[in-house]
């Protein structure tokens, strides 16, 4: 019998052989893998058909149906444990337009004791997709479809859509390259932009690395860097990070300076969070980046715990100024900040900063650069 890493790679063989080509025949079976594996706000459901089917190739002896095992029976198992285990290396490897994180800690996934029959009441938007993913466990079930051939069907059109977005990608990296005699973006400008992309739909990861690239940027100078990002999703106890983004000395492992980020007001609790953090770690500043307003008690009393922390600087700080400081201070390394800055929103999974934020920069960025070269 094939391991689930052995099952994942015969299922991707299958998909790339001829990927242009649908490897299932019911064409209600391809509309539905079309529906949940294009749909760009929500990924959970495209998680939730890899790892089922992964578990019922494993074990033809479940019902693909039940990836819960607090369902009577001898035919369940456990979905979030194929999905962790399996699924989550297998679309980080491939890069694929998945969530990051398990289907099975969504809303609608999480906690339950029954079948996954057509009839079942998932709450989720677009409730479309959910009904797709509930009818196509169920063609499994019916055989309608063998769970062969739908994790390779999925796997495919995962690949497809990748290939898409990289080529959309690429088209509007073309645009973003500064007409010949162009001056350089003003520090202003790119300030202008970034706040822009800051408004676009989901973009709670983009402070964390607007601070990361200002480090990228300047770490010669600084004598200091940045430590490799966590995923987006991951929690600080999960990786023993005291912040969002880490500051060490170049070549050395302590970490000096940490950043959290909030896309809400920084409140008292917040700092007292920090604060407990923080008290048996050797660490001189801890700086919370917000994209809200800074309420000045809040102020007050970050600057309050000086003493009560052992001489650790707590600071509120507001992302866009963060951003404008740095930016006139290192003036004449501006350009390599964008370039850093756009690095990193490109590199980061589709989970972290979705397709259309990542084309927004580059349109935004576009756009910036265009005005210059027509003397705008």
């Amino acid at each position: 019998m094939d391991t689930p890493p052995e099952i994942l790679a015969i299922a991707l063989k299958r998909a790339n052989t001829d990927i242009g080509n649908s490897i299932v025949n019911n064409e209600d079976v391809r509309q539905r893998v079309e529906l949940i594996c294009r749909n760009i706000r929500n990924k959970a459901l495209s998680r939730l058909i890899l790892s089922c089917c992964l578990a019922k190739i494993h074990k033809p002896q479940i019902d693909i149906r039940k990836p819960y095992t607090e369902i009577d029976g001898t035919d369940t198992f456990s979905g979030r444990t194929y999905d962790e285990a399996y699924i989550g290396q297998f679309i980080a490897e491939h890069r694929l337009p998945c969530n990051t994180t398990t289907a099975f800690l969504t809303p609608a996934l999480r906690n339950r004791s029954e079948t996954l029959t057509p009839n079942t009441n998932l709450v989720g938007r677009p409730p479309e997709l959910y009904k797709a993913a509930l009818q196509l466990l169920d063609n499994v079930y019916t055989g309608t479809v063998s769970a062969e051939d739908l994790l390779a069907e999925s796997i495919r059109v995962l690949l497809i859509v990748k290939h898409e977005n990289q080529q959309r990608i690429e088209t509007l990296l073309a645009g973003v390259k500064p007409l010949a005699g162009a001056i350089p973006l003003s520090s202003e400008s790119i300030v202008a932009i970034i706040q822009s992309h800051l408004v676009g739909r989901n973009s709670s990861r983009l402070p964390v690395l607007i601070v990361t690239a200002a480090y990228k940027t300047a770490s010669a100078q600084l004598g200091e860097q940045a430590k490799i990002l966590a995923s987006h999703n991951a929690a600080d106890k999960q990786t023993g990070a005291i912040g969002d983004v880490e500051i060490t000395l170049i070549n050395d492992d302590r970490v000096l300076t940490s950043y959290e980020m909030k896309m809400r007001p920084v409140t008292r609790e917040d700092i007292d969070l920090a604060v407990q953090k923080i008290l048996d770690k050797d660490i001189d500043n801890y700086i919370f980046i917000t994209t809200s307003e800074i309420p000045q008690e809040v102020n007050n009393y970050a600057k309050s715990l000086y003493e009560k922390t052992g001489g650790v600087e707590i600071a509120v700080l507001d992302c866009i100024s963060f951003l404008r400081h740095f930016i006139h201070l290192f003036h004449r390394s501006r350009t390599r900040y964008v370039e850093e800055y756009q690095q990193l929103v490109l590199n980061e999974p589709d989970s972290a900063v979705s397709q259309p934020l990542k084309e927004l920069w580059l349109s935004l960025r576009s756009a910036a650069e265009s005005g210059l070269g027509n003397g705008e």
